[in-house]
This record gives C-alpha cells, structure tokens and sequence, in this order.
C-alpha cells in the first residue's frame, strides 16, 4: 500500500462497515498477543492504528478498571465501527495520526500495533514518536493474525526483501526508533515482535 495518509483512510474507510464480518476468528490470536505484552493491572496501553478497536477488550482485561486504554486511528469510519460495536466504552477513542500524538512524552506502559508496520508513511520517525510516548522499559508489540508467508499467500503476493516485518530488517530499523528487538515471532498464524523502550 502507498505510504500516503489519504490514501490509507480511503483504503479502510471503504471497507470499515464490514471488517469484523470479515476476520470473525481473530479475537483468540488478539487476547494471545495482549497476554505476552505482559501489562499489568493499572497500566497504560495505547492500540496504536486501533481500527475497529479489536484489541481493546483484552487490554482492558489487561490493565483492568483502573488502567487506562487508548485506541488510535487515522480513519474516522474504522472508529465509527468501534463506537457501533461498543468498544467506545472500553477504552479512549482518538482520531489522530500514531506519527503526531496527542500524548505525553513517557505517559505509557505500551503499545500495541496490529498491523501497524506496513502503514507507517514514516518508519523510523513513527517508531520514535511511539517510544516518545513510553516510558522507559516499556514495550511495543508489532502483530498480525498471520505471518508473513500466509499473509502475502492471502494477497497474492510473494515476500520480498524489503519487507520491514523481516527480522533482518525489523530488529535495525528498532534500533534506530529508540526500541530493543525482545523476542520476534513468524509463524503461519502469527507474527509478534515484542520490543523494550531503551533510555
């Protein structure tokens, strides 16, 4: 997908009204994610391109009554979807763009971005205003349902190098974001990178 805002509203906002319908199995993969952020209970944890708010729930069991959950997203019909499906009620709902947060430097425990990575218009400066907005030993995870090989099958597509998913290109790009590749998952019905803020 073009690395262009506009472009990624229209793509998701063409598709917002049906996009539960269409990945109606997911919630286990989301809640199995949300358990190896490792949150804790009073936490603070944004879903960084939160869409339709899927994650929501499990980082609301997460972080508990007393934690707080944000959600995300540049397209206003995904968040629309949200607010339909009663995930408004589970945690805050922000239009605003994950490269220009309207957060606090250091005011989060995590974030949890799926399917975050191939959207970013900017990956090195989206990564850093996401570690601007954790505070230090805090975690990113980076998931998607799918690995790489059965997501690019699902599209038709085949993977190449420059794939930022790939551990090889991933863990560097990290690096240079303020980020600590932790552990990093790519199997059919999974990815998972887990990252630590650096200082």
């Amino acid at each position: 997908m073009a690395h262009d805002h506009t472009q990624v509203r229209e793509f998701f906002g063409a598709r917002a009204a049906g996009w539960d319908t269409r990945f109606p199995d997911d919630g286990p993969a989301y809640a199995a994610a949300v358990a190896d952020l490792g949150l804790r209970p009073g936490g603070a944890v944004l879903d960084a391109g939160c869409g339709t708010g899927r994650a929501l729930a499990p980082l609301r069991a997460a972080v508990g009554p007393q934690g707080t959950v944000l959600g995300a997203d540049l397209t206003p019909e995904m968040l629309a979807e949200a607010v339909r499906a009663g995930r408004g009620r589970i945690g805050r709902l922000l239009l605003a763009d994950v490269g220009r947060l309207p957060l606090r430097p250091r005011s989060l425990d995590a974030v949890f971005g799926a399917g975050l990575i191939s959207h970013l218009p900017r990956p090195t400066e989206n990564l850093r205003e996401l570690a601007r907005v954790v505070r230090t030993g805090g975690r990113l995870a980076l998931f998607h349902p799918l690995g790489r090989a059965a997501l690019a099958a699902r599209q038709g597509r085949r993977i190449t190098d420059d794939d930022l998913r790939a551990e090889s290109r991933l863990r560097p790009l990290l690096a240079d974001s303020g980020w600590r590749l932790e552990s990093y998952t790519d199997e059919d019905s999974r990815f998972l990178a887990l990252a630590v803020r650096q200082d």
